[in-house]
């Protein structure tokens, strides 16, 4: 059977200026499913030595990065482009947010492309106007200056909540412990702490045991977690050899 599925959209990087930033966006593409990396005119070239080690085992993505003279060369086969701006550049598009624009490209026909710009001064208005719709988020206005990564990181988790990608194993917390078992821990913990006069003054005893049950209780402690405790105020409560 064919899969008729749309394929993953591609991030283009445009005049990008560091190559260790180039290796961490592959590592955020990769981190969310992206394999697929497109670069337009990178300042120091490419290949890059400073990019393998920032992508920490992303690597293959930059080994088949394919590189463009220009932005319009790169997404030559995209029917739905993404510029990725925090600025207005006097370019009237529609403006859609990083979950706008995944919802679109889950549903679309045809290639679809991130485009981003380089880090000091992102895309030129030139490169706005080719895309079909800008991409933008709420921000600081005080401060609207996104890192290369954290603005791949930002289109490519939208995007990944509807694709499906397995979740990291979840450790079993195991079942709660019955009440009796954390009374007897509370019981246990109380013992202790008289015997070496820990509640005092005596009429404030029955609020600090009141703070102290509080506090055990409130986790949800399992099976084992409470048998650890236990026998770590076990151990506390053998006599010390002098």
């Amino acid at each position: 059977m064919t899969d008729t599925s749309p394929l993953p959209p591609v991030i283009v990087l445009v005049r990008p200026q560091l190559g260790e930033n180039i290796g961490k966006a592959a590592r955020a593409m990769l981190n969310f499913g992206l394999t697929e990396m497109r670069l337009v005119s990178p300042r120091d070239g490419w290949p890059n030595p400073d990019a393998g080690p920032a992508a920490a085992g992303a690597d293959f993505i930059l080994d088949k990065a394919q590189v463009y003279e220009t932005l319009a060369d790169a997404v030559a086969d995209c029917a739905h482009v993404y510029a990725t701006t925090v600025r207005k550049r006097g370019v009237t598009k529609p403006v859609v947010t990083p979950e706008e624009a995944a919802q679109e490209i889950h549903a679309a026909q045809g290639r679809c492309a991130y485009v981003f710009g380089p880090e000091r001064s992102g895309l030129e208005t030139e490169d706005v106007a080719l895309a079909r719709k800008i991409l933008t988020v709420p921000i600081n206005p005080e401060f609207g200056s996104l890192n290369l990564a954290q603005a791949v990181i930002l289109c490519a988790y939208e995007w990944s909540k509807q694709a499906n990608l397995a979740q990291p194993t979840v450790t079993e917390l195991g079942e709660p412990a019955p009440q009796e078992e954390l009374e007897g821990m509370i019981l246990q913990l109380n013992t202790l702490l008289e015997k070496v006069g820990y509640f005092f003054p005596p009429d404030r005893a029955p609020a600090t045991k009141l703070t102290l049950r509080n506090l055990l209780t409130k986790p949800g402690w399992n099976h084992l977690e409470v048998r650890t405790l236990r026998g770590v105020l076990s151990h506390l409560n053998r006599p010390r050899e002098r």
